[in-house]
């Protein structure tokens, strides 16, 4: 009766399936990461040909705007190798998990996972899986139930890209314009003339290209 009883409710997974489970998960996330980043690196292209564009214009507004995207993209990447470091650590401690396991039998509480982990689920693109497997681990005995604040952090990493330094757009301004712009932006303002009809589809296909770098990061 006890092993029909077990056929019905599932077998529970050993602690060496259970740290082969996170792993292949630790894998996924980073290959994902790696196309998160591929397509914020296209869009990017994107956007610094056109800022080019609307500098040969004197088309300063575009250019500034077009900047600050180039910022954003820029700290987005800077996210996402940090992110990688970090699932590379957990895929360490996994691993001597795994050696740990097979001396005493059982996983181990360790800090250092439960560290990393905290840190991993206030990422944005990873945040959802790292939650799941918060989960499983906090079961497994491995973390201690995660801190209350840990998920009202999770979604809060983006505000601060609304502010960006001036002179991180000044210094991009200056390197893709080859310092006609980020030097003194201020000069080029007097000549900008464009039509309104024109002006209105280079803001429009601004906010597509700034969309497109919105949705990836995201």
């Amino acid at each position: 009766m006890a092993s029909l009883m077990q056929s019905l409710i599932g077998k529970k997974p050993t602690p060496e399936e259970l740290v082969k489970k996170w792993r292949q998960q630790i894998r996924s996330q980073e290959r994902e990461l790696d196309k998160s980043a591929r397509g914020i690196e296209t869009e990017e292209a994107k956007v610094k040909r056109s800022l080019k564009l609307a500098a040969k214009r004197n088309d300063v507004t575009s250019c500034r705007i077009l900047a600050k995207e180039v910022v954003r993209s820029r700290k987005a990447r800077d996210r996402i190798a940090s992110s990688k470091a970090q699932l590379n650590s957990l895929n360490m401690s996994m691993q001597h998990q795994l050696a740990t396991t097979k001396i005493a039998g059982t996983l181990q509480k360790s800090t250092a996972i439960m560290s990393t982990v905290n840190n991993l689920i206030k990422l944005p693109e990873i945040s959802s899986t790292m939650q799941e497997m918060s989960a499983e681990m906090m079961k497994a005995g491995i973390i201690d139930e995660m801190m209350e604040d840990t998920l009202e952090n999770a979604m809060g990493d983006e505000d601060g890209v609304e502010e960006e330094a001036e002179e991180e757009v000044n210094k991009v301004l200056f390197e893709l314009t080859d310092g006609r712009l980020g030097e003194a932006p201020g000069a080029v303002d007097g000549g900008l003339e464009v039509e309104k009809e024109q002006k209105k589809v280079q803001e429009e296909d601004i906010d597509s290209m700034a969309a497109r770098l919105s949705a990836l990061r995201a």
